[in-house]
């Protein structure tokens, strides 16, 4: 298997939690990774001389195909001329999209243009995220228990992409017209999966989705892929790409072969910001009002009104605010779970409010990052947390953060990341994002202890 000098992958995530995520399999296996929130200088990359894999961290998981058609061109094409012999979309390993929001298949048959390659592979599942296809259906695992997508506990009731169905040749064709082709986990494990490949090429690229079930159909993927990049491929996939990859080059001596990550070392307190709806981020906030954190609950619908916003800002952050001066750790939430009182009755608090259901969606993460940004300008902090996709993108992007690398592991697809600004009281700081559905019930303990924490 040839390693050719210079960037192996180029990618361009889909929202700042799953990015993070594949920049956590890549850094793991010994490949220098950097995340960046805008688009990459040759400044910017100067400051990273060494790195192999570069990142974009996006918010496309909750935009409108048309907004794609205006953003994503320009980002996939500077992606491209990196050279990377892959682009890589990276999407949620739960595949949650529809025609209407976050479009997969819109932005396939966007980036498909910016690469030569006549097919274009997509790798979903990531046994080390308890993700699983077979026969093109997704599954995943909650609490030892897996689940088809279409009945996940969650993803099921998802409440702007709900899953309806877990074969994704049926879910994907439902936003793009290109041809979609399946090599399944019985044509990989008897080696025939290549040859079906090449079959399945032609001048518009069709979507090849690869089954990854365990260790051995991931390795098997990421063999197929790498030697049928020919001379570049668009591939959207969740981070079972980087892993099937990485894997891959691992196998054939080009990376080393015990992969890991330091250990997070603890910290006296940490603050934490959560705009998820899961059960997962529920347990684990009920979790850390049971262990001493100061858990605060945004109010909705003052967070949403012109008039009270202010008000309610100021109320969380000094509450919030008062207990890291006690030196005890502090979290801010806007919802407990999908059956959140709060969740069930979003709609009315939108409307109440004047504003889109997407609107008010966003107002909540922008007061969760202002809450953020003002408790750091308080007290002196060196470990912050935020739970939620679109959280996320609107936390960094209001703290002033240029770009991201992994420092140490803490959860699995929720690593320990390094701040890089040119606000210096920014730069340094240790972020986690965490998507909604990633960690134990312990994790914002996890992130405060580090390997102490159980």
């Amino acid at each position: 298997m040839d390693w050719p000098e210079g960037l192996l992958l180029s990618y361009y995530g889909d929202d700042f939690t799953g990015s993070t995520d594949a920049m956590e399999a890549m850094t793991a296996a010994g490949v220098p990774t950097v995340l960046f929130l805008d688009l990459p200088t040759p400044e910017a990359l100067a400051r990273f001389p060494g790195v192999r894999c570069v990142g974009l961290a996006g918010s496309s998981r909750g935009r409108s195909p048309a907004w794609m058609d205006e953003v994503l061109p320009k980002a996939f094409s500077a992606l491209a001329a990196l050279g990377a012999p892959i682009l890589h979309y990276k999407v949620c390993s739960t595949f949650d999209s529809s025609p209407r929001i976050g479009s997969i298949g819109r932005a396939i048959d966007i980036g498909v243009r910016q690469m030569p390659g006549n097919w274009s592979p997509t790798i979903v599942g990531a046994p080390r995220l308890k993700r699983y296809q077979a026969f093109g259906n997704l599954f995943a695992a909650v609490n030892g228990v897996g689940y088809r997508l279409d009945r996940h506990p969650t993803m099921s009731r998802h409440p702007v992409t709900p899953m309806a169905e877990a074969d994704l040749r049926r879910h994907l064709a439902q936003q793009t017209e290109r041809d979609i082709e399946l090599i399944d986990l019985v044509q990989l494990r008897q080696g025939e999966a290549n040859t079906l490949r090449q079959q399945m090429e032609r001048d518009d690229p069709p979507v090849v989705l690869i089954d990854v079930m365990d260790e051995e159909t991931l390795l098997e993927a990421g063999r197929l892929v790498w030697q049928g990049r020919g001379a570049g491929l668009f591939s959207a996939s969740s981070s079972g790409l980087p892993y099937a990859l990485t894997t891959a080059w691992r196998a054939a001596g080009l990376l080393p072969a015990q992969p890991s990550l330091p250990v997070a070392p603890p910290v006296d307190r940490i603050a934490a910001v959560s705009g998820s709806c899961s059960p997962v981020t529920a347990a684990q906030v009920q979790w850390a009002r049971q262990h001493g954190f100061e858990t605060v609950r945004l109010a909705l619908a003052p967070a949403l009104g012109k008039a009270s916003r202010e008000g309610e800002i100021e109320r969380v952050v000094s509450l919030a605010g008062a207990a890291l001066a006690e030196g005890r750790s502090a979290l801010v939430f806007s919802a407990e779970g999908p059956d959140d009182r709060d969740v069930l009755g979003f709609d009315a608090l939108a409307d109440e409010a004047g504003l889109t259901r997407d609107a008010a969606a966003r107002m909540v993460g922008s007061t969760l990052a202002e809450v953020m940004r003002r408790l750091l300008d308080r007290v002196d902090l060196q470990r912050v947390v935020v739970a939620g996709g679109d959280s996320s993108g609107e936390v960094t992007s209001a703290l002033g953060i240029d770009a991201l690398t992994v420092t140490a592991a803490m959860s699995p697809g929720a690593p320990l990341c390094r701040a890089w600004s040119r606000n210096p009281r920014r730069d340094g700081l240790e972020i986690v994002l965490k998507g909604g559905q990633m960690g134990e019930a312990s994790f914002f303990g996890r992130v405060r202890d580090g390997a102490a924490a159980s």
